[in-house]
């Protein structure tokens, strides 16, 4: 029984709403529908301007030329609307009153792609859209032949480097040659190979290190290329014109990272990331007291070992 009585107020409740509705209709059909009884929202989190809201009622009174409420083709003007490349969705609704609410999303581009000439963004849930006239939207930059099944992984990558203080200090754009992917710098002119788009946290971290324990006293156009793409290891190439250890910076009183011998200009370099330092105990030798007069003293000299950095991601 109490679910009969549920259906019937339900089904009451339906008839009344659509009894007013029709009322409504009726008694506004005839109006003319003014700027004022225009309402449009955009409902995107981050503030994007592809369109605003004299370009919406300009479809408005495009789609309905009478300008009578009546004349309104709803379902029409909300395919219009969402049929735009900006528009991520959007919700067309008459309220009681007379007034039509156009409530609008617009996409949001997580990165613009230059590919092969081409020029687009593309929002977070993979999907292409052109640039616009009017507004350039502040994203990460890409180019190379990205494919289309690439795009939420190379999104999820924008993302994070959005959200890491570090990496978005240090990442401006980034590249694909061939099937790599590199990060480009706002610091020198190298880039930092990642490889392929999978375990980013890994490859940023040991990149991190390699510049808090090395790069900090290193001057940044010494290299060519950090290669972060193979596991618990770092491989960096020189510019031709730089010398293995010639542009070691003075930092005070603090021990310099040394980098391993036999690194010749423009050679690849494999570095594990700890360093480790073998410490060595300097003993001199004490007087020998003998019967002469004198005393003679041999100083024992202390020679300590070459360092050979390690750095090991962990």
């Amino acid at each position: 029984m109490k679910n009969k009585y549920r259906i019937l107020k339900i089904v009451i409740t339906v008839i009344i709403l659509g009894f007013l509705l029709s009322f409504s209709l009726k008694k506004f059909s005839g109006q003319n529908i003014t700027d004022e009884k225009i309402s449009v929202k955009m409902n995107e989190k981050t503030p994007v301007y592809f369109i605003d809201e004299k370009d919406i009622k300009q479809i408005v009174i495009k789609e309905n030329p009478s300008g009578k409420v009546g004349d309104l083709n709803i379902p029409e003007l909300e395919k219009k609307i969402n049929a735009l490349p900006a528009v991520d969705s959007a919700n067309v609704y008459l309220n009681l009153n007379g007034k039509l609410n156009l409530d609008i999303k617009q996409r949001v581009p997580v990165f613009r792609l230059n590919n092969d000439g081409k020029d687009f963004y593309v929002d977070e849930k993979g999907v292409e859209f052109p640039i616009s006239k009017t507004y350039s939207h502040p994203c990460m930059l890409v180019t190379g032949d990205v494919k289309k099944e690439e795009y939420e992984k190379l999104a999820d990558l924008v993302d994070k480097i959005d959200k890491d203080d570090f990496s978005k200090k240090y990442f401006i754009g980034i590249s694909k040659y061939k099937d790599s992917y590199n990060l480009l710098t706002s610091e020198g002119n190298y880039k930092v190979e990642i490889g392929d788009l999978d375990n980013i946290e890994l490859k940023v971290k040991g990149f991190k290190t390699f510049v808090e324990k090395y790069l900090v006293y290193q001057d940044p156009q010494k290299y060519k290329m950090i290669s972060v793409k193979y596991q618990n290891q770092i491989v960096t190439t020189l510019n031709p014109y730089f010398k293995e250890n010639d542009s070691i910076l003075k930092a005070g009183h603090k021990d310099l990272a040394k980098f391993p011998e036999g690194v010749s200009s423009g050679k690849k370099t494999e570095i594990n990331l700890k360093p480790t330092v073998k410490k060595v105990s300097s003993t001199s030798s004490k007087p020998k007291e003998t019967a002469k007069s004198k005393a003679v003293v041999k100083n024992k000299t202390t020679t300590k070992p070459k360092t050979k950095a390690k750095v090991k991601i962990e």
